[in-house]
């Protein structure tokens, strides 16, 4: 048997020869086959037998992956192939395809340049295939297509030829419709799926079987012929008439782009500083000789090594003992390891070039979207993610002892996922984890007891609400205990537009760093001046310095500054985070004595009128809601919808097709978080079909909030009654 360190060697080797890279994620909506079509690359680079391949589900390595048949983390694999007569590399990820484990493909997406969309024709576009794509598309990776599981259509549906071809062509026209929406202009036409020019393949990757034009040309196999056999269920003649490697293999290679065309346009969308400089022209030649420069994408951990940062090599080599500079740290970290990794081996090599996926042992404090790079360098384009925290558990240590133990695993989770939230609730000491749905609360858990062995126990699900405003309050006074300073406040809805460009991640919570954020903010709809004087980011709201010639402000602004974020972490109402409020400090009066303005004077008197004015400003909650799109034979529609709007649930859309029908709703998280899926089970005796999707925030009934603000406030071991301005004000 050929050693895998010999094999991570000639891998090695052959990446330095850019225009045979390719780098590829494998991005399917649950179900549609991702991990069963990555299988059958696996075999044609030698890692697995052809014969388990469809069934090893080899790329799924973790044990709670292989006892739910389920991708729950990205899974990275560098693979070599020969394609005709010439050795090429594709640095493949595989990607989860349920919604609640979505931000492992959105950091995916940064490390590729092309991806392989499977598509189940049965089920057609799922909300998670729509939001993939799009994802990718947003990124600049290039899709193709694989249609899986096409013998469904013949075999359960019992469509002849005709219909058969009529509903793929369908399919197509569809995602080229998406394409058309979500790519970047100029790509809109050229990256369009085609049968013709081979970017499009079909086949049943369970039954190893896929043809495509280039398959049709080289083993002069006609569609009709696949029919045929697929109708007799002859998976051997299909296999040797339509290979399923080689018809993904040639649209991987001929149609998704090397590093040395791809970071060329790459580049300018995902990095946005100087392009002529030594750096920026290294990047978009992928020049290897020239300084490294990179993008973390993942943090995963090892026991023996700790913390493993997974990245895109954008330009230069990384080696051992290469120093880098993180975003935002002052100091180089030297590398100690670089690895490839095969599936569930990383393995050691002696440098991986630019172009590539390369894993490092050495740099602490990483976190997934740092910009690891030899000379400082404007960081690349932060990693957005598209969906957010919506249910939390609290997670305690069964016993104490444990507690330092339960921390490090959190703190590992959390790094490796950055959709998971870890808070410790100092009331009760109980670590509150948020994830973004049932299931990957779930997974966590499993995670913590299985891998960090900590026994544990846990709550009931609990929504994760958030409060904001709907009115102003000018001028809100505020104390220091000792009364020698006071602070004047402002508390208004900031702009929606500027909600809207926070939520998306363009700027990093904190203190802005240069001027880059004024024209942004100017532009989302803020006045010049209010935006000039933003000195704060923290959860879409924004801290302003509206003052005048005010003493001793800029020595008592950071205080100021740890009382918004204490505020917005913890709100008045119901002591949950706080999203789009604009705080102004209109005017202070400041006690010249520095003895009088320390942390005990002036976060009080900041945080208090902050919460008075939400408060007098009307200080409302806001609930997540879930898209559900439910799939049921038609004689339950009226059942579901009249379930579904029992959960306070708004229908969206109704689509029926033969005989079944798919109803698309809204539903607020806090309905469907227990025994939803009993009930819905029950309601269709088993027959219902259901996805989620994050579907944002949006107001709670009136008539609700009262009763929901004491069940969070008495849950929190607070006073149930809700506070008063005036109790922020005496």
């Amino acid at each position: 048997m050929v050693r895998k360190e010999f094999v991570a060697d000639e891998v090695a080797k052959i990446m330095t020869d850019i225009d045979r890279v390719r780098n590829v994620a494998i991005i399917a909506h649950v179900h549609h086959g991702k991990t069963t079509l990555t299988d059958s690359l696996l075999a044609r680079a030698g890692i697995i037998s052809k014969q388990v391949a469809g069934d090893a589900l080899y790329t799924n390595f973790e044990a709670i992956e292989k006892d739910r048949r389920m991708t729950i983390k990205s899974a990275d694999i560098s693979l070599a192939f020969n394609y005709k007569d010439k050795d090429y590399i594709i640095n493949l990820i595989d990607t989860p395809g349920h919604v609640d484990f979505g931000g492992h493909v959105t950091r995916s997406m940064r490390a590729v340049d092309g991806v392989v969309l499977v598509v189940d024709p049965v089920e057609g576009i799922m909300p998670q295939t729509e939001t993939v794509l799009r994802q990718a598309l947003q990124e600049k990776a290039r899709p193709v297509l694989f249609v899986n599981k096409t013998d469904r259509l013949l075999n359960e549906l019992k469509l002849t030829q005709e219909q058969t071809f009529e509903r793929l062509l369908k399919l197509i026209n569809d995602l080229n419709k998406m394409i058309s929406r979500f790519a970047p202009e100029e790509y809109a036409k050229k990256w369009q799926l085609s049968v013709e020019n081979g970017s499009v393949a079909f086949g049943s990757a369970y039954k190893k079987w896929g043809i495509s034009m280039y398959i049709m040309k080289k083993y002069n196999v006609t569609f009709k012929q696949i029919f045929d056999l697929t109708s007799k269920n002859d998976e051997a003649s299909l296999q040797q008439l339509a290979p399923i490697d080689e018809a993904t293999l040639s649209m991987v290679i001929e149609h998704l782009p090397s590093p040395r065309e791809a970071q060329a346009y790459r580049i300018p969308h995902l990095w946005h500083g100087d392009l002529n400089s030594e750096d920026g022209k290294a990047m978009m030649s992928v020049d290897q000789k020239a300084k490294v420069n990179m993008v973390i994408f993942g943090v995963s951990y090892d026991q023996h090594s700790g913390e493993i940062a997974i990245g895109r090599v954008f330009s230069g080599t990384v080696r051992k003992g290469t120093e880098l500079l993180l975003s935002g740290n002052a100091n180089k970290q030297r590398v100690q390891q670089v690895s490839l990794f095969m599936g569930p081996d990383r393995v050691i090599v002696d440098a991986i070039s630019a172009g590539n996926i390369a894993g490092l042992v050495g740099l602490d404090n990483v976190s997934i979207g740092d910009t690891a790079s030899e000379n400082e360098i404007v960081p690349f384009e932060q990693i957005k993610h598209y969906s957010k925290p919506v249910v939390t558990k609290a997670i305690e240590a069964k016993d104490t002892r444990d507690m330092s133990k339960l921390i490090e695993a959190l703190r590992e989770l959390t790094k490796g996922d950055q959709t998971i939230i870890a808070e410790l609730n100092p009331e009760t000491g109980e670590h509150l984890v948020s994830g973004m749905g049932e299931l990957h609360l779930e997974i966590i858990e499993t995670k913590i007891r299985d891998e960090f062995k900590v026994p544990i126990t846990t709550s009931e699900p609990i929504v994760v609400y958030r409060e904001t405003i709907t009115g102003n309050a000018k001028d809100v006074e505020g104390k220091s205990p000792n009364r020698h300073t006071k602070f004047y406040v402002t508390v208004s809805p900031l702009e929606q537009g500027v909600i809207d460009l926070l939520d998306t991640g363009e700027f990093k919570e904190g203190k802005p760093k240069g001027k880059a954020h004024i024209e942004e903010f100017i532009k989302a709809g803020m006045s010049r001046d209010e935006a000039k004087g933003v000195v704060n980011i923290r959860n879409s709201s924004v801290l302003i310095d509206s003052t005048k010639g005010v003493q001793y402000l800029n020595e008592v602004m950071e205080l100021c500054i740890e009382a918004f974020d204490q505020a917005m972490k913890d709100g008045p109402l119901a002591r949950e985070k706080c999203t789009g409020i604009k705080v102004q400090i209109t005017d202070a009066t400041i006690h010249e004595d520095p003895v009088h303005r320390g942390p005990a004077q002036i976060i009080p008197a900041m945080r208090r009128p902050i919460y008075a004015g939400m408060l007098m400003a009307g200080t409302i909650l806001l609930e997540p809601k879930q898209k559900f799109t439910v799939n049921i034979p038609q004689e339950y529609i009226s059942d579901i919808i009249t379930f579904l709007q029992g959960k306070r649930g708004q229908i969206l859309d109704i689509q029926q097709e033969n005989e079944q029908a798919t109803i698309i709703a809204k539903v607020p998280v806090a309905e469907v978080i227990k025994g939803f899926s009993n009930e819905i089970r029950s309601i269709t005796q088993g027959k219902a079909i259901w996805y989620p999707e994050y579907a944002g925030y949006e107001k709670l009934p009136k008539d609700l909030q009262d009763k929901v603000v004491r069940e969070i406030r008495k849950r929190k071991g607070v006073p149930e009654e809700p506070p008063t301005p005036q109790s922020f004000m005496d």
